[in-house]
């Protein structure tokens, strides 16, 4: 274990949780836009928007391209929970037990 990879992962763990609330939000922002529970006209409103926006579009992009539409049913977001779990529980955890464990 490198002293580079334990400073990788206990950064790399924060920004991973960070992420994962982003995507919440954008996910929970959505869905009160799309029921017109909240008014996307509303200046807090666009603004958590285009912020939640510009950081899971990009990440989002790619998984969108890859899996086929599903009746108006967006499942991008979950596909990358699953992968942003999937490098939070086995990538940085293994990093972390070889230091610790």
């Amino acid at each position: 274990m490198t002293f580079g990879q334990a400073l990788l992962a206990y950064f790399l763990m924060p920004v991973l949780t960070l992420l994962t609330i982003v995507v919440f939000i954008n996910v929970i922002m959505s869905w009160l836009i799309g029921f017109n529970v909240v008014n996307p006209h509303n200046q807090f409103v666009r603004m958590i928007w285009d912020i939640t926006e510009r950081i899971t579009a990009p990440l989002l992009a790619p998984i969108r391209q890859v899996l086929p539409p599903l009746g108006g049913m967006d499942l991008s977001p979950i596909v990358l929970l699953l992968i942003i779990a999937f490098v939070r529980n086995y990538l940085v955890a293994d990093v972390l037990w070889r230091l610790f464990g």
